[in-house]
């Protein structure tokens, strides 16, 4: 369990940046939006790849992410955002399936 998590820590730092120094940069409310519907799902898919690439499947990714995302919640945005703690989650764990199928092919 400790080298999946040690494993794990990259990609969770990539997904930390994603969730908390991205919000920083908007300056709008357009800009929020482009990066909370485009940018952001875009870092956590390709993130879900790479681990899957690298590492194969895994159920703890999308349920880090999840919770790594709820305090930005509280953060940066308003209840209305809680909407996007599954939606992220999904994203991951559907990068880190199609992650999954490259890294049998390896």
């Amino acid at each position: 369990m400790k080298t999946k998590l040690l494993n794990l820590l990259l990609y969770l730092i990539v997904l930390a940046a994603d969730f908390y120094l991205l919000p920083v940069a908007a300056q709008n409310t357009g800009a929020a939006m482009l990066l909370m519907l485009c940018v952001m799902p875009l870092v956590a898919f390709v993130t879900g790849v790479a681990y899957g690439l690298c590492n194969g499947f895994s159920l703890l990714l999308p349920l880090i992410t999840l919770l790594l995302f709820i305090p930005t919640i509280f953060i940066y945005y308003n209840a209305s955002a809680w909407a996007y703690a599954p939606f992220y989650a999904a994203v991951v764990l559907a990068g880190n399936g199609v992650g999954r199928l490259f890294h049998k092919k390896r």
